[in-house]
């Protein structure tokens, strides 16, 4: 027996032999593996808890299915639920089983077109409430794909916060690129990709795939009873008198036979414009602007005349425009500097965690075309486009500093300040969930019922009263904003605090702040808290503060809490 187990050693020993031994174990090993996966993903419905498969048809591309559920307008529910890292066609491209309606979407587009790389392959949904995977698409920096608001995180993008930005704006489509960029839109404007062009990892998802380079991994989006002032992609604005100097105002114009609400938009979308009115069978694009401002609502019955086009949809008359906001991004605001010199003078935007200091900062850069930089350094808000993030505090290259400090030293080291008071209810829920959820993420179930919720109450509802009085008390130059009042009515609020910076007021840039008021760090709101988290001992000291911080105010002859704070 040794001598045959001496001679299989030796024959190994020798390099040459036990090289290509070893290459020939490796590429049989491999063999095994990719035999396997393949067998894997061709196991039928009983695989995955027996969920029917989807099988693209060779015809038009379409998909059929058991599941009989319409295209028309569904609910969204944003759950958190674990979902495979692999993705398949969808299941929403088909013909109903029961009512034999045909739910393809309209052609004239590349909206309805299957992805061509999935023909003849079992496909299964991933459908997990909030949307659904369509397919890997060409995208072109001259001509995008998806032609509405887009923002990027080169750190932290998920698929989840794309779908969520993109349907908070009520777009149908949300689309990912280069593992961190996210474009929104209502119609697919490009043809299919391979799917294997989507190949790059989520930059804070590496389960996720999240396009490609110049491929956009698209998902189709389930949107909420929210958005039923809505046609399609475009945002119904209302009905408005016709301006005094319409051409002006908005300066190109045709007459569209058989006028519908999508051919207006779509020529206003071609066109590169925000606005789209209809005036019988006029139809007029532009932006808002001081001579159209979109600030006098009219009556919505002024504008009742039936389109040609659309029996169910007003086209408005001459004297009464119906407007739409369409998908494109309004680009006056969107340039942004540091301060040319910089300056001495030290502005603070001064706020308690929660009460709305990173969308004011959002705001007051857009209106101002100026930088705000911090007290502090987080590079989450950096890699969202917030540069000032980095500059020392003291830098005198930012317009204004965020900071949620409250000790006498500390606020006396600024000239003046911009004070954001938000409901002390609204504001300690909102710092929770940025506590335990980061910026636009959510606190869990957990965290709320556990002990974490009543001690950060009781420790956090007095610093709110406290850090209003401390700001009212040794702020040299203060200007108060209410967050309620800000949402209210930005443009009058924004104004005032674009005016105590020292800045000429453009009421174009405050204008296009409006439309597109809400930025991409925006907390969704669609997990609220199906009970009140509030004990009545929580509510009785909260009320006693609220009052407290009332009182500070109208003593300073300053108008007191917004009536919503609590009941009087």
């Amino acid at each position: 027996m040794a001598k045959p187990l001496l001679r299989i050693q030796r024959y190994f020993c020798r390099k040459p032999i036990r090289f290509f031994s070893l290459i020939l174990l490796y590429l049989t090993a491999g063999s095994l593996v990719l035999l396997h996966s393949g067998f894997v993903g061709d196991s039928g419905p009983g695989a995955r808890g027996g969920r029917d498969p989807v099988v693209a048809s060779e015809a038009g591309g379409r998909a059929s299915s058991s599941d009989t559920r319409g295209l028309g307008i569904m609910n969204r529910v944003f759950k958190e639920t674990r979902r495979s890292g692999r993705r398949f066609g969808p299941r929403w491209m088909r013909k109903s089983g029961q009512g034999g309606h045909d739910t393809v979407g309209r052609g004239g587009d590349y909206t309805s077109s299957w992805n061509r790389a999935l023909k003849g392959r079992n496909a299964k949904d991933i459908d997990d409430g909030r949307a659904k995977y369509i397919g890997c698409y060409v995208d072109d920096t001259q001509k995008r794909a998806l032609r509405g608001v887009s923002f990027f995180d080169y750190k932290k993008m998920t698929v989840f916060r794309c779908q969520d930005n993109c349907a908070e704006r009520g777009y149908m489509y949300a689309g990912l690129e280069f593992g961190a960029e996210c474009f929104c839109g209502h119609k697919i404007q490009a043809p299919n990709a391979s799917e294997s062009e989507c190949n790059m990892e989520c930059k804070g998802e590496r389960s996720n795939i999240c396009g490609g380079a110049n491929r956009l991994s698209i998902y189709r989006l389930e949107l909420s009873q929210e958005s039923a002032r809505r046609y399609g992609s475009a945002i119904f604005k209302g009905c408005f008198h016709r301006p005094d100097n319409v051409t002006a105002a908005l300066p190109f114009s045709a007459v569209i036979r058989n006028m519908s609400v999508d051919k207006c938009v779509d020529m206003c979308t071609e066109r590169e414009k925000s606005l789209a009115a209809l005036a019988g069978e006029r139809c007029y694009c532009g932006f808002p602007t001081p001579l159209f401002s979109l600030h006098e609502l009219e009556d919505e019955d002024m504008c009742l005349h039936r389109c040609p086009g659309e029996e169910f949809e007003s086209c408005g008359n001459d004297k009464f425009f119906v407007v739409y906001q369409t998908q494109v991004q309004d680009n006056r605001c969107m340039d942004r500097h540091f301060l040319p010199a910089r300056t001495k003078q030290l502005v603070a935007l001064a706020s308690f965690p929660g009460a709305g200091n990173t969308w004011a900062r959002h705001l007051i850069e857009l209106a101002t075309g100026f930088y705000t930089g911090s007290y502090y350094f987080d590079g989450s808000l950096y890699n969202k486009g917030f540069k000032g993030e980095r500059d020392h505090w003291r830098s005198g290259r930012t317009i204004c500093i965020k900071t949620h400090e409250s000790g006498r030293k500390e606020i006396e080291a600024f000239d003046s300040s911009i004070l954001m008071i938000r409901n002390p209810y609204k504001a300690l829920m909102a710092e929770f969930n940025r506590k335990y959820g980061g910026h636009i993420g959510f606190a869990s179930q957990a965290h709320w019922k556990g002990k974490e919720w009543p001690e950060f109450v009781k420790n956090y509802a007095p610093w709110w009263a406290s850090h209003t009085l401390d700001w009212l008390t040794y702020g040299k130059n203060v200007h108060v904003v209410h967050f309620e009042d800000l949402k209210r009515d930005l443009f009058i609020q924004l104004k005032g605090m674009v005016q105590f910076l020292g800045l000429k007021v453009s009421e174009d840039r405050l204008l296009c702040v409006e439309g597109q008021k809400d930025g991409n760090f925006k907390r969704s709101g669609l997990r609220k808290l199906e009970y009140d988290p509030y004990t009545p001992d929580m509510r009785l000291n909260i009320d006693e503060l609220i009052r407290t911080v009332d009182a500070a105010l109208k003593k300073r002859n300053m108008s007191g809490v917004p009536a919503e704070y609590m009941p009087r």
